[in-house]
C-alpha cells in the first residue's frame, strides 16, 4: 500500500471484504454507487487488495449467482445494489437463500438523507423518489440481522458482525443498508486487512439427544430416514451412504433440493416416503422443511420421529407442525458423523439389518426399473420430461457436472452419484433460480459441467437476457435447458391435486396456465453468442444433449436447447 493511509468508506468496504474471505461482490449499481466506484479505482491505485467485482445488470441474477457459488464452494459471498428499487428485485434471491440455509452479505446504497449542505447530498430527482420509512423492511423477515451503516468508522465491525452472523448456524443472509453521504466520507485504511474480530457459531449436536435418537434407529424393526438438504461435506456424505447400508435403513429424497445419496444407493427408495412412512417405527427427518405431505403421507401407529438439522423445527416459520420426538440441532457434517458413532457402540442385530438391506435392495432396483420403463417409454404425442432426464444422465456419465432443476429435469429419472451433483429449486418457489446458480457454479469450477434445466416459465423468470449477458461477458460456458411446455406445469399440477374432479381439471383450456405463444427462446440466447438448437422429437434429445456438452467444454461458450416438451 502507498503512503496515503485514508480511503473513501466506499473502496474501505471492498477492502474489508476481502480480509473476511469474500471472492466476489456481485453488484447492480446506481445512482448511490459514486462512493463505492470512486472507492474501487482508488482503492486499486493504492494497491489495496480487493474483492472481484462484476457487473451483473440485474439484482436477481447478482443474488441466483451468489447462492450458487456457495452452494459449490461452502464460502458466503457478497451482493451489493441499488437503494430501494434493487433491493426489490433483489428480494426475491433472499428469500430463497434464507429458504435453504445460504450465507450471503446482501447490502444496497439507501438514498442520500440530506438535501444539500453535505458531500453525496440528493442531486437527481430519484434522490427523493427512492426514499422509504424502512428500505430494510424488504428483506427483513429473509435476513437473520440488518442494520444501517451509521458511520464510516464502523465498517470493519459491521462487516465482521454481519459475516459472522452469516456463517453462524443455522446460515443465511444479512443486509446492511449504505447512505451515499457516509460512504463519501473518508477514513483510516488501518486495520482493514486484519484477521476478522469475531468467530462464526458452528452447532453441533446435544449428546444426550445424539444417543437418544441412536437407541431408537438401532433397535428400529423398519426405519426410514427422510433427507432434502443433503448430508453434509464430502466425508459425512460418504460416511452416510455407508451408514445406513451397513444398517439397511430406507432413505428417501421426498422433494430434494440436494442429493443425500446416490440414486443408484441400494437404501434409496425413491423420491414418494408414503409406503416407507406406513411401515416406519423410526423416522429420521434430515434437514427437510416438509419431510411429507401431511394430507397424503401418514406416519405408524406409535412411530417414533427424529428431526435433525441446522434448525431442526425451522424456526423461521409460523406454522410447520411435524411430529419431532427428538430434536437435534447442528450442522450436518457434524450430526450425522456423532450419530454414526454412538450407533457403533450399541449391541445391533446384524443379521436383521443384513436381511433388511436385502429387502431395500430388491425395493430400490424394482422402483428403478419402473423410473426407466416410463422415462424410456415412448411417446407418440412428444418429449416427456422423463425422457429429457433419463438421456441427460446418461449423457453425462462419467463427467463431472452439476444439474441445477427447476421444474425441468427429475430426480431418479436423471441418474445422479456425487455430492453437489444435484441442486433443485428452493422451496421458497422464487422462480428463476436454476439460470444464475448455474452461473455462480460455473464461476467457482470452471472446469464443471453446470447445467440448469428448468420450464419455459422458470426461463423467463430468470431474466435471461440479463443472464446471458453475463454468460458471455464473464465467459461461463453454462448448458441451459429449457423444458418447454408453453404453460406454468406446476400451477396446473397444483389445481389437479386440489381438484382432480373440478371443472379446471376437465377443461382444454385451463384458465391462467397458458404461456402460449412460445417466444423463440433460442433468439435471445443467440443474441449473446450462445449456441442453441430447438428439439422437437424423442429421438433427436440425447444427440442434442451430446452435441450441446461438447459445445461448453470445448468452445467454452453458453449453450441452450430448447427441448418442446408434452404437459405433466
Amino acid at each position: 500500500m502507498k503512503n496515503d493511509k485514508s480511503i473513501t468508506a466506499g473502496g474501505a468496504i471492498f477492502a474489508r471484504l476481502k480480509a473476511l474471505g469474500i471472492d466476489y461482490v456481485f453488484a447492480n449499481s446506481g445512482t448511490d454507487f459514486p462512493p463505492i466506484i470512486e472507492g474501487l479505482a482508488e482503492a486499486k491505485a493504492k494497491d489495496i487488495d480487493l474483492p472481484n467485482a462484476l457487473v451483473i445488470p440485474h439484482e436477481h441474477a447478482a443474488l441466483g449467482m451468489a447462492h450458487g457459488y456457495y452452494l459449490l464452494t461452502g464460502k458466503a459471498q457478497a451482493v451489493m445494489l441499488h437503494t430501494n428499487v434493487g433491493l426489490s428485485n433483489g428480494a426475491t434471491g433472499a428469500i430463497n437463500a434464507a429458504c435453504e440455509h445460504i450465507p450471503m452479505l446482501l447490502m444496497s446504497g439507501r438514498t442520500p438523507v440530506m438535501e444539500g449542505d453535505r458531500f453525496g447530498a440528493r442531486t437527481v430527482p430519484i434522490g427523493w423518489g427512492q426514499e422509504m420509512r424502512d428500505q430494510a423492511a424488504l428483506v427483513r423477515e429473509a435476513s437473520k440481522w440488518e442494520y444501517e451503516l451509521k458511520f464510516p468508522e464502523q465498517i470493519s465491525q459491521l462487516l465482521d458482525r454481519a459475516y459472522t452472523i452469516s456463517n453462524s448456524t443455522p446460515k443465511g443472509p444479512v443486509y446492511l443498508s449504505l447512505p451515499r453521504e457516509t460512504l463519501c466520507e473518508k477514513i483510516s485504511a488501518e486495520g482493514l486487512s486484519d484477521p476478522i474480530s469475531m468467530a462464526p457459531v458452528r452447532g453441533a449436536p446435544d449428546p444426550e439427544a445424539i444417543m437418544q435418537a441412536a437407541k431408537l434407529l438401532a433397535n428400529a424393526k423398519n426405519p426410514l430416514i427422510i433427507a432434502q438438504r443433503g448430508a453434509g461435506d464430502e466425508a459425512s456424505f460418504e460416511a452416510f451412504s455407508n451408514w445406513v447400508e451397513k444398517w439397511g435403513i430406507a432413505v428417501c429424497s421426498w422433494w430434494a433440493t440436494h442429493l443425500a445419496i446416490a440414486t443408484n444407493h441400494p437404501c434409496h427408495v425413491g423420491t414418494d416416503p408414503g409406503k416407507w412412512m406406513a411401515k416406519a417405527d423410526v423416522v429420521l427427518v434430515l434437514d427437510s422443511l416438509a419431510p411429507w405431505w401431511p394430507d397424503m403421507h401418514k406416519l405408524a401407529d406409535g412411530a417414533k420421529v427424529i428431526h435433525m438439522g441446522p434448525d431442526p423445527l425451522f424456526s423461521r416459520y409460523p406454522v410447520r407442525n411435524f411430529q419431532s420426538d427428538i430434536s437435534i440441532a447442528g450442522e450436518n457434517s457434524l450430526t450425522i458423523p456423532a450419530l454414526i458413532t454412538a450407533m457403533e457402540n450399541l449391541d445391533h442385530d446384524s443379521t436383521a439389518n443384513k436381511k433388511r438391506l436385502d429387502a431395500l435392495t430388491l425395493a430400490s432396483n424394482a422402483t428403478r426399473k419402473t423410473l426407466l420403463e416410463k422415462a424410456s417409454a415412448r411417446n407418440a404425442a412428444g418429449i416427456t420430461k422423463e425422457w429429457v432426464s433419463l438421456c441427460l444422465g446418461k449423457a453425462l456419465e462419467g463427467k463431472t457436472s452439476t444439474v441445477f432443476s427447476e421444474l425441468g429435469t427429475k430426480l431418479g429419472f436423471i441418474e445422479r452419484t456425487e455430492r453437489n451433483s444435484w441442486f433443485q429449486e428452493p422451496h421458497s418457489g422464487g422462480l428463476g433460480w436454476s439460470f444464475p446458480a448455474a452461473l455462480g457454479a460455473q464461476l467457482a469450477e470452471p472446469e464443471r459441467i453446470c447445467i440448469a434445466t428448468l420450464g419455459d416459465g422458470s426461463y423467463m423468470f430468470a431474466n435471461p437476457t440479463a443472464c446471458h449477458q453475463i454468460a458471455e461477458a464473464l465467459e461461463l460456458p453454462v448448458l441451459i435447458v429449457i423444458l418447454n411446455n408453453e404453460e406454468w406445469g406446476a400451477v396446473r399440477a397444483s389445481v389437479d391435486g386440489v381438484y382432480p374432479k373440478g371443472y379446471a381439471s376437465k377443461s382444454n383450456d385451463m384458465p391462467l396456465t397458458s404461456l402460449k405463444p412460445s417466444p423463440d427462446f433460442t433468439l435471445t440466447a443467440k443474441a449473446s453468442r450462445a449456441w442453441t438448437k430447438e428439439v422437437t422429437s424423442p429421438d433427436d434429445v440425447m444427440d442434442a444433449l451430446s452435441e450441446a456438452i461438447e459445445v461448453v467444454q470445448t468452445e467454452k461458450r453458453c449453450a441452450l436447447l430448447n427441448i418442446k416438451i408434452l404437459p405433466d
